[in-house]
């Protein structure tokens, strides 16, 4: 798995910062930027570039070192060192003969990686034992149904805090099954802040309250947990799942898909109190039931074997990173290099989210100087190896999604190239 030994490339001269960001990004990279032709083949660490220097480190380098800094808001970049592990095991697990993706998930050796997955994500998270952990098909977007046909299973209402477009389509799905009330949205200030908790039109016995913790699109994240009394707090996870401390006690689902902050997509999560589960709407699908794929330990049927396995690598990590605690501050160490800049910029960058709710893992922004100029920044930073910034479709503009898996070097990449490209536009 090397790259065959080169010639060592001269590197023209070109500021230290963007040498640095072409070269820790890792691949074949190829941009005219401030007048010089940035050429790199490979990963090189940022320590061996110098103004106008030539690159001496060592010839061959791991075909591995030849990645993007991926700002896809999901599916997102994955630890290197688990894809390294994954790659090990696609062939052969651990000398069992056979891929992961093969072998019998009531086999013993399946059964292991699925029990240690359940293991390390309850001591990682702090999952008490009266609550039940599922790894389901079908993403978040399929729990949108299955919540109401199983915490709502007679009916009733339930109350929803609408905050973007993620809270819009819950609601939407959640009024097929039961009646709801949104109790609060932010819809008039086009999503970009959170209601004040106080201004929340709840409703007494309501069966549940649902928020998104943290939305994709327009960039706003709850920074604390409401307080909703003897109601069940309902959480969507989905982009800020295991980015922090979550105090599980304090719900009664959490729920969100791996796609960004945890594994390959195709699964959920979901992390409900036992009590809440047990009776459905008689017209709940037998895979939505929840006490149904808990008695069966997620496996009525066959489970998303693969991203099972990777996830549970994912939780592995994060447990000798530190757990939650050290994953929250290196992400909001990532996220303050990032907002620095915007907030530094005297409005070449503009950040339309309120600061009291600003995202630690989805930076939208926007630049000053109108359609033109963003369509500019987007190309180059694309031909310097800073992949997918362009904001969703619905709102334009940028978003840089900065989940776990980022490193500080991406996001250092990323400002480096923000700050050279306002010097010289």
């Amino acid at each position: 798995g090397l790259i065959p030994p080169h010639t060592p490339p001269t590197i023209p001269t070109l500021s230290s910062t963007m040498a640095t960001c072409c070269m820790t990004s890792g691949v074949a990279l190829s941009a005219r930027f401030a007048g010089k032709k940035v050429v790199a083949r490979r990963s090189v660490p940022a320590a061996t570039v110098r103004r106008g220097a030539t690159v001496t480190a060592a010839a061959a380098a791991p075909a591995t070192a030849a990645r993007k800094f991926n700002f896809s808001a999901g599916p997102a970049m994955l630890p290197l060192d688990v894809l390294e592990e994954c790659k090990e095991d696609m062939i052969n697990y651990k000398g069992t003969g056979m891929s992961v993706m093969e072998m019998s998930h009531r086999g013993k050796d399946f059964m292991k990686i699925a029990s240690e997955a359940e293991a390390d994500l309850r001591e990682l998270v702090g999952i008490p034992d009266n609550y039940k952990v599922l790894f389901l098909q079908g993403g978040a977007s399929s729990q949108f149904a299955a919540i109401p046909m199983n915490l709502a299973p007679k009916g009733g209402v339930a109350d929803f805090i609408t905050t973007g477009a993620w809270g819009v389509k819950a609601i939407a799905e959640a009024k097929k099954y039961m009646d709801v009330n949104e109790a609060a949205t932010s819809k008039a200030s086009n999503f970009s802040t959170i209601p004040d908790a106080s201004e929340w039109k709840l409703t007494p016995g309501a069966k549940f309250v649902h928020i998104c913790s943290n939305e994709t699109i327009g960039g706003v994240e709850f920074k604390d947990i409401p307080d909703t009394g003897d109601v069940p707090l309902v959480a969507d996870m989905s982009s800020n799942y295991l980015s922090k401390p979550i105090d599980v006690k304090r719900f009664g689902l959490i729920y969100g898909g791996v796609q960004k902050n945890i594994g390959p997509a195709g699964m959920a999560i979901i992390i409900v109190r036992e009590d809440l589960i047990g009776e459905t709407n008689p017209v709940c699908p037998t895979m939505f039931d929840y006490k149904l794929m808990a008695d069966n330990e997620s496996m009525y049927n066959t489970p998303p074997c693969w991203t099972m396995y990777t996830s549970g690598l994912v939780f592995k990590k994060l447990l000798k990173m530190g757990g939650l605690e050290a994953v929250e501050k290196a992400n909001q160490a990532k996220a303050k290099m990032l907002y620095d800049t915007i907030d530094g910029s005297d409005g070449y960058y503009v950040s339309p989210v309120d600061p009291k709710y600003r995202s630690l893992m989805n930076v939208p922004f926007t630049l000053g100087g109108g359609a033109d100029l963003e369509k500019k920044f987007l190309k180059e930073a694309d031909a310097l190896g800073l992949e997918s910034l362009k904001g969703h479709r619905s709102v334009g503009g940028a978003r840089a999604s900065i989940y776990n898996a980022m490193p500080v070097e991406g996001v250092q990449a990323l400002v480096d190239f923000m700050t050279e490209f306002k010097a010289s536009n």
